[in-house]
């Protein structure tokens, strides 16, 4: 009897098959990625809305692409589900000697540290030019991959000693921002802006906060008042006749109400 496991792979294989769906047989690895990247983000809002039949449904639409681009890559001869399993399992025992060797450590911080040694590690061995800040995709939005790369440098001690060093951090770009300004030097504030989101950024990892899920929080509490705006202006020749002080009043009649 098969398991759950094998007839989803068995499914996935026949939508890929002879007599399979036209469209599952039409893609590839480039044209599946805005999908897979979609899916990580639902499971993401699921997750920030505590909805867990939403998080069980999009988990599944993961796992789905995970097995997909296997049985794509299963195809061509490349690798197999069975491969992609492998190598997740041997990460996990080789990346964790502290449970399955003899490795001692102090806690959590430690783990992470010891992490990106084995890692490192592990690049050296391949031959390749390794560094720490190696494995974070560019292709992630730009705040999740500031956040990381500061979280990699920290676990070598590469970090501030307190959060009010960071902040001190940020009142030094918002001054180097507002004085380019003034002087309209515009190259100048492209560099100095994006040195104040890293800083910003820096803050958000130094006191444990993902600044790309509070900015999407801030982002839809902005478009929920926002609406509002627009609900109660309807009626009145909508929010291109009304003024700013009219939409400023309703703004903070919402946020009040909030």
């Amino acid at each position: 009897m098969l398991s759950k496991f094998e007839k989803l792979v068995n499914i996935i294989s026949e939508l890929r098959g002879e007599n399979g769906c036209p469209w599952d047989k039409e893609q590839d690895h480039q044209s599946m990625k805005p999908y897979l990247i979609e899916e990580v983000y639902e499971a993401l809002e699921m997750i920030e809305n505590n909805d867990y039949d939403g998080l069980k449904e999009e988990l599944g639409d993961i796992l789905l692409h995970v097995i997909f681009h296997a049985q794509m890559a299963k195809e061509k001869g490349e690798f197999s589900i069975e491969d992609v399993i492998d190598s997740i399992t041997n990460k996990l025992i080789q990346r964790h000697p502290h449970v399955f060797g003899e490795t001692e450590v102090s806690g959590s911080k430690q783990v992470l540290k010891n992490w990106e040694k084995l890692k490192l590690k592990e690049r050296e061995e391949k031959g390749n030019e390794a560094s720490l800040l190696d494995g974070v995709p560019t292709s992630m939005p730009a705040l999740l991959v500031a956040q990381r790369i500061q979280d990699k440098a920290s676990r070598v001690g590469f970090d501030w000693d307190n959060w009010k060093q960071v902040f001190e951090k940020i009142r030094e770009e918002l001054k180097e921002l507002e004085n380019s300004l003034i002087e309209n030097d515009r190259v100048q504030q492209e560099e100095e802006l994006g040195d104040l989101l890293f800083a910003v950024t820096n803050l958000g990892r130094f006191i444990d906060i993902s600044s790309e899920m509070v900015l999407r929080k801030a982002v839809e509490k902005f478009k929920r008042r926002f609406l509002e705006i627009e609900r109660v202006l309807r009626d009145k020749g909508g929010v291109e006749k009304a003024s700013l002080s009219e939409m400023d009043a309703i703004w903070d009649a919402v946020k009040e109400k909030e």
